[in-house]
């Protein structure tokens, strides 16, 4: 039948001036939906297909044609004007193939610090320009809509995607993904912001239940992509694939439609994420505008609703509405002449700079910014072999990746390489023997683990330690979706501690200092090692410049100024939510059947029962001691808070503190504002993050005052049994805080009390 169909198609493109069909960009939307046939419209809210999937449509290949690698195309109608308009990978930079078939040149993209590390920046300004960069190169490589960004909540530090994600807070996830959808759409491209919504772990996330109250969805798990909707008009938003209390959230008008439109004004269309959801017809009656990458299947159940009455063709037209909107905003519609030569060199740069910011200093016992150090040593695996990002969709074909091995190097440290080779051939085997023991079609998207680490004998160490001014190791951990981490990843491997502990006590024993950097995506165990080095710098996983990016930080080019966007526990259990997450902490073997008969967790169901109590607001609840708090984050110099002042003006709250360098060094400081609320008959966080602003870099002795503000509904928490936001009369306390933990000035103000009904939806079954 298809085939058929697109013969006619054909057919009817060769006639369409003579027939005088209305075309897209000339004549109204209206007119170009009016002159679709069924079969068409059926067809356009449906993508081209994926080359090797089952179920594929029949248009297979339009990406190929048009951006190979990109993730996914529209439906073209030739006869309509219509184009197929290319949807790619992100969020750490454009996923595309590097070559092309018989063509000599490359098509490389940037690879821009990972989603974790540019929230750590807290610098809303910098995510912005990243963004305008990533755009250039959606813009200039022929691309319409970049699948980024992607802001769920981390809920559990083991969750596979938490490097894609920003935050446990959901004001630092929606501020962040604001500025970057800004930053992007600058470039008259679109984003798709994702994933919608409650896609907090990658254990059978297809077809995970998640189990929410209403309160936990609002304040926390929805607040994110509230504010970046209201704050940045993304083109697009993309469906999860989890179901949210039994529905499918590409499945859910709740979701797509009540709260993501009618409440919060979404103007834009709504995708699925690539196969997701079980029923196409139940998705366009929810608002999910376009199925990704498209199947047979879901044109056939479609047509079948609509042919039973289930389905109404004045829904799908709503629909098949947004897609021509969509289509008709698209760089390909306007004919756009894409030139296939981004600057690269610029954005090199831009990734190099940028990551400066998010790096977190977590310990510094006089060692750094180095001084009087000429010859490095250089420990651990990933010294040699740096990560610049994740895998997965989240990955970017990158023409090279510095290692930190050619970063000192390139700053003019000497450093001994001497086993390099030992080092390198080491990584190469270990790789090719997992890469030897995949089989399956999705083994190109898995994270290779990390290679066993190198401990060197004792008479090596010796030897470096006298020969060499310091020692740096390297701890890496790789990121990836498909995959949760496991609590062996999550903690340092016995060869790990056994390299820290001989090169310390090596160097030491000459009195001399030892760095640790981490090269990861997600948090990993401290607590039990962090005073061992002198100093750790959380590197994160900073992109295609990664190595000369630590080593400015290193080197003192830039003062750190990066703080942690989640909280680091001492121990995993510590987390509210690992008594609900799929995977055994103990042992870190995942569950991937349902056997509650012998104790094991349900992976067909997650059950939110910690609320709305994730990351900071848990470990205050119950006083938790935590090895570094949220927002936490050492500098080479100190600030100084001072003259606090917050006004109400009945609509909005305006704060603003006075922040001065008390240091000897230039440096920028990121200022938290936590609210405490008034007793009230709903519970409350003992704080909760409401605002944050970055300094300008502040020489020795400047001061800036810094000015706050968020609207009084900001305040509000969620009543479920009114289905209200209530926000409660009485004296708030306003904290300015360096961290969660260390609050450094306060000042009150007084609120009225205020009430805002909404919808009764997404009730917990």
């Amino acid at each position: 039948m298809k085939k058929s169909i697109l013969l006619s198609a054909a057919i009817l493109a060769l006639s369409a001036c003579e027939s005088g069909d209305p075309q897209l960009g000339k004549a109204s939307l209206d007119k170009v939906l009016n002159a679709m046939t069924l079969e068409e419209k059926v067809h356009f809210v449906i993508g081209t297909g994926m080359a090797g999937a089952s179920g594929e449509s029949a248009v297979v290949g339009a990406t190929k044609n048009i951006v190979p690698g990109a993730a996914g195309t529209t439906y073209p109608i030739e006869r309509l004007g219509i184009p197929s308009i290319v949807l790619a990978d992100g969020p750490a930079g454009l996923r595309i193939d590097p070559t092309r078939e018989g063509d000599e040149n490359t098509y490389y993209c940037t690879h821009f610090p990972i989603g974790t590390l540019l929230s750590s920046t807290w610098n809303q300004e910098l995510v912005e320009s990243v963004g305008e960069s990533m755009g250039e190169e959606v813009h200039e490589y022929g691309a319409d809509v970049y699948l980024a960004p992607a802001l769920n909540i981390h809920r559990h530090p083991l969750n596979g995607r938490n490097f894609e994600y920003y935050s446990e807070d959901p004001v630092v996830a929606g501020k962040t993904a604001a500025a970057y959808v800004r930053g992007v759409q600058k470039n008259d491209v679109g984003t798709s912001v994702k994933h919608f919504a409650y896609n907090n772990q990658e254990t059978n996330r297809t077809g995970n239940n998640a189990i929410i109250s209403p309160r936990a969805q609002r304040e926390i798990y929805l607040k994110g992509f509230e504010i970046v909707v209201k704050e940045a008009q993304p083109w697009t938003v993309m469906s999860s694939y989890n179901k949210i209390n039994g529905t499918y959230t590409s499945q859910s008008k709740d979701l797509l439609t009540t709260i993501l439109r009618e409440e919060w004004g979404f103007d834009g269309l709504v995708m699925t994420d690539w196969f997701g959801g079980d029923d196409g017809a139940a998705q366009i009656a929810a608002g999910n505008d376009m199925l990704q990458p498209g199947t047979d299947t879901q044109y056939d159940q479609i047509m079948a609703a609509l042919k039973d009455g289930s389905l109404s063709e004045a829904e799908l037209d709503i629909c098949v509405k947004r897609c021509l909107e969509l289509v008709a905003r698209s760089p390909k519609a306007k004919g756009y002449a894409y030139t296939n030569k981004p600057d690269l060199k610029a954005h090199a740069a831009v990734t190099r700079q940028s990551a400066l910011e998010g790096m977190v200093l977590l310990e510094n016992n006089g060692v750094l910014p180095l001084k009087d150090v000429k010859k490095v040593a250089v420990f651990g695996c990933t010294s040699y072999d740096f990560i610049a990002g994740g895998t997965g969709s989240g990955n970017v074909n990158r023409a090279y990746t510095v290692s930190l091995l050619d970063g000192l190097k390139n700053a003019g440290f000497t450093v001994d390489d001497s086993k390099k080779d030992v080092y390198l051939k080491h990584i190469a085997d270990e790789e090719a023997a997992f890469k030897a023991s995949l089989s399956d079609t999705y083994s190109a998207f898995y994270p290779t683990p990390r290679p066993t680490e190198l401990v060197p004998s004792a008479g090596e160490l010796a030897a470096s330690a006298k020969d060499n001014d310091l020692a740096i190791i390297t701890f890496g951990r790789n990121s990836g979706e498909f995959f949760d981490r496991t609590s062996a990843d999550f903690e340092l491997s016995a060869k790990e501690r056994e390299l820290l502990n001989k090169v310390t006590a090596a160097f030491h024993g000459r009195g001399k200092k030892v760095v640790v950097v981490l090269n990861v995506g997600g948090v990993i165990e401290t607590a039990s090692w962090k005073r061992v080095p002198d100093a750790i710098l959380l590197a994160w996983q900073a992109g295609q410049e990664g190595g000369n990016s630590v080593t400015d930080i290193l080197t003192g080019v830039q003062s750190p100024s990066g703080k942690l966007p989640m909280t680091f526990p001492i121990n995993l259990m510590d987390a509210a939510s690992s008594k609900n997450f799929p995977i055994d902490t103990e042992t870190g073997v995942y569950f991937t059947n349902r056997r509650v008969d012998v104790g094991e967790k349900d992976v067909d169901q997650t059950n939110y029962e910690e609320g709305i109590y994730v990351g900071y607001r848990w470990f205050d609840k119950q006083n938790l001691p935590v090895s570094y708090p949220f927002g936490y984050g050492l500098s080479y110099t100190t600030f100084e808070y001072s003259l606090p002042v917050v006004v109400n003006d009945g609509k909005k709250i305006t704060a603003m503190v006075n922040v001065t360098n008390k240091g000897q060094v230039a440096g920028k400081e990121v200022v938290q504002l936590y609210v405490s609320a008034p007793e009230s008959t709903l519970d409350k966080p003992v704080k909760e993050l409401k605002a944050y602003a970055k300094s300008k870099e502040l020489v020795p002795g400047e001061t800036q005052t810094l000015t706050f503000s968020f609207p009084l509904s900001e305040l509000a928490s969620f009543d479920e049994a009114a289905s209200a936001w209530k926000v409660d009369a009485g004296v708030y306390n306003v904290l300015f805080g360096a961290s969660s933990r260390d609050i450094r000035c306060t000042a009150e103000v007084e609120v009225e009390a205020s009430e805002t009904p909404v919808h009764r939806v997404l009730l917990k079954q």
